[in-house]
């Protein structure tokens, strides 16, 4: 999927990377630019700015939802095109959070904004209830396996606050949830527009005993640590120096220590750890997500786009993958279309072979997907490690990102 460099990596308070969804004018990107302005994370000149253009549409009070709106299109048709990124901290943790748009034909930006996040926030308008959006919304949620969800009620000062309007739609939600399997949603009820429930809890709703939704940001366990999952390492350099080789990359999951017994994919060659270089010192033991190098006992031939594993839970090793997938490009996807698939580092030759029983995927289509790739790839299953099950497909002519892939396999 795609990687943002994390200006916060190396501090001691933690990062909570979240998304946000919202059907159009469910007031998203209000809620966005209330929960930076009440928690004080906007810079005087950003909120003069906002000020000066909200005065010459003839606003009498700031539009909060322009600090996220960035690009002039949005602002001159009041919608969210692109996924707006916005990096904030309070005293508790650290937020990088990605506002992502709500029309359908934008479907492809969700999954860019939610494929690193470990909660979204799907906003509902409360005269309007669950619609069609909300479902694709939570399905992308479900699909891209976010560990946590917030169904955020808003607008309930156009419904008067009242508890049953909200009790309705939770109802629905959670029908729906049920249905996509979901493993549960935190309501909210907010209203972003006079900040009910966003940064401090409302007095307006005597009704919710719950945390405001900033609180519940705050304290929500931040997703799983990679570090105890098992062991991958993709190869992304090989450096020869003085008849050694090192073999660099980013550690994707687990753990490596030296003197662990490694296997290669997907040559299945075995050797072991000699030496672990993070950070340009030498280690014994070296942790995901750390950026190494890693020293073997023998002259294996190892390159770019191999994997070295530990342990007894290997990856499958595969040339037929099946997936659940968006596609993000113009041009439909069809069957008997020969892509590249990107994994980690490697990159290899496939043809699709099948689309569950559709002709074509369209942009923003989500479906499933059969490959038959040129040569084995590890392979993890999505709802194990997101890191390694997923991929991308790539135009093999113009290198054009076509088709974001979630491996699903077999039962073992």
């Amino acid at each position: 999927m795609t990687s943002t460099i994390d200006p916060f990596v190396g501090t001691t308070t933690d990062t909570l990377r979240f998304a946000t969804a919202g059907s159009v004018d469910d007031g998203k990107s209000t809620l966005v630019g209330r929960l930076l302005h009440d928690s004080k994370s906007v810079l005087a000149d950003q909120l003069e700015a906002v000020e000066r253009f909200s005065q010459s549409r003839g606003q009498q009070a700031p539009d909060l939802a322009l600090l996220t709106d960035g690009l002039r299109a949005e602002r001159e048709q009041g919608i969210t095109i692109d996924v707006a990124y916005r990096y904030f901290a309070t005293a508790r943790r650290r937020f990088i959070l990605a506002d992502t748009p709500g029309h359908v034909q934008y479907t492809r930006n969700m999954v860019t904004g939610a494929s690193t996040a470990e909660l979204t926030v799907i906003l509902v308008d409360a005269r309007n209830g669950v619609v069609e959006q909300t479902r694709r919304h939570a399905a992308v949620a479900a699909l891209l396996r976010v560990p946590h969800i917030v169904l955020a009620v808003n607008k309930m000062d156009l419904v008067g606050y009242e508890e049953q309007e909200f009790d309705r739609i939770v109802a629905d939600f959670a029908g729906h949830a049920a249905e996509l399997g979901l493993p549960g949603f935190t309501p909210i009820p907010v209203s972003a527009l006079v900040g009910d429930n966003v940064v401090d809890r409302s007095t307006r709703m005597g009704w919710y005993a719950g945390p405001a939704l900033l609180e519940h940001l705050e304290t929500v366990p931040v997703g799983s640590d990679v570090a105890c999952e098992p062991a991958r390492f993709p190869v992304q350099y090989v450096i020869r120096h003085d008849e050694v080789r090192y073999y660099a990359g980013q550690l994707a999951s687990g753990s490596l220590r030296v003197g662990d017994r490694v296997t290669v994919h997907p040559s299945g060659e075995t050797s072991t750890i000699t030496g672990l270089d993070v950070l340009g010192e030498d280690a014994a033991v070296a942790y995901a997500p750390q950026s190494l190098t890693v020293r073997l006992a023998d002259q294996r031939d190892v390159s770019r786009g191999d994997m070295l594993t530990a342990g007894t839970d290997a990856p499958a090793l595969t040339q037929d993958v099946s997936a659940n997938v968006c596609h993000l490009a113009d041009r439909p996807l069809r069957v008997g279309d020969r892509v590249l698939v990107r994994h980690t580092t490697r990159t290899v030759k496939a043809i699709v072979k099948g689309l569950g029983g559709a002709p074509e995927l369209a942009a923003n289509d989500l479906g499933r997907i059969a490959l038959r790739t040129a040569e084995p790839l590890a392979l993890d299953d999505y709802a194990v490690s997101r890191r390694t099950g997923a991929f991308l497909l790539v135009d093999p002519e113009d290198g054009a990102t076509l088709t974001a892939g979630m491996v699903e396999l077999p039962s073992r």
